[in-house]
This record gives structure tokens, sequence and C-alpha cells, in this order.
């Protein structure tokens, strides 16, 4: 496992399903407690007043893993595509999935910002080593 950069992408799709199950193992029963209808999901947003902030940790979480990690996804299918895809960028690669997958479990668990923040930081210093890699490469 991990010979290819494209392995990385697939471990961070997984992840993110995980993420996907485990908000809903959150939400649901802090929903059904707070004696909510499906229908005041209706808005985008609207169950972040009614829900606990323990029961959004992990939706939040989920929200994350679309955001920054799109710019992972694009570096990684063009370091694949242009041929840069050797192994420092596969160890970068893998170092930035680890970071995400540490990022949801702070998120998701403890939520201590400070660490959180940090653990962001440091991933999108590999997302910016890769992508000046690719630049050196062209």
């Amino acid at each position: 496992m991990g010979d290819t950069i494209l392995t990385p992408i697939l471990i961070l799709v997984s992840w993110t399903l995980i993420v996907w199950a485990w908000m809903y193992a959150k939400r649901i029963p802090a929903m059904n407690a707070a004696k909510l209808e499906p229908q005041q999901a209706e808005i985008p947003g609207a169950l972040q007043k009614l829900l606990p902030p323990e029961a959004q940790r992990v939706a939040n979480n989920y929200n994350h893993l679309h955001e920054q990690p799109t710019i992972f996804y694009a570096l990684v299918v063009y370091s694949h595509l242009a041929g840069v895809g050797d192994a420092t960028n596969i160890t970068l690669a893998w170092a930035y999935v680890g970071l995400r997958i540490v990022h949801s479990l702070v998120q998701g668990t403890v939520n201590i910002v400070t660490i959180r923040f940090s653990v962001f930081a440091l991933s999108s210093l590999v997302l910016i080593a890769m992508a000046v890699r690719n630049l050196i490469a062209l």
C-alpha cells in the first residue's frame, strides 16, 4: 500500500465516508433527544442553533473534509498526470491524509481549537510543499 500517489486519495475519500457515518451516529440521536423533526434541517446550518455543540462537531468536520481537501485531490491528480508522483510527493500526500485524520479526531472529540488549528496549519504547509514541488517540476 502506498506505492502510488493515488492511494492517499482513496484513503481520504474512505475516511470522509467514515466521518459521514460518524456524523449521523451523533446527529440523529441528538435530534431525537431534542425532539426535532427532519424538516427543521431544511435550511443549511439550521441545526447549529438547535443541537448541542458536541452533536455538531463531527458534522462541521464532515463539511471541512469537502473544503481544503479539494486542493489535495487536485494536487495529487496533477502530480500523477504530470509524472511528479515521486517518493517525496507520495510521502507528502500520506502526511496530509494522516494530518486530516488527526484533525477529524480532534474536532470530533475534544475539539481543542489550538490543537485543531495547529494540525490544520501543518496540513496546509504540506499542501504548499506539494504545490511548490509541482511548480518546480514544470
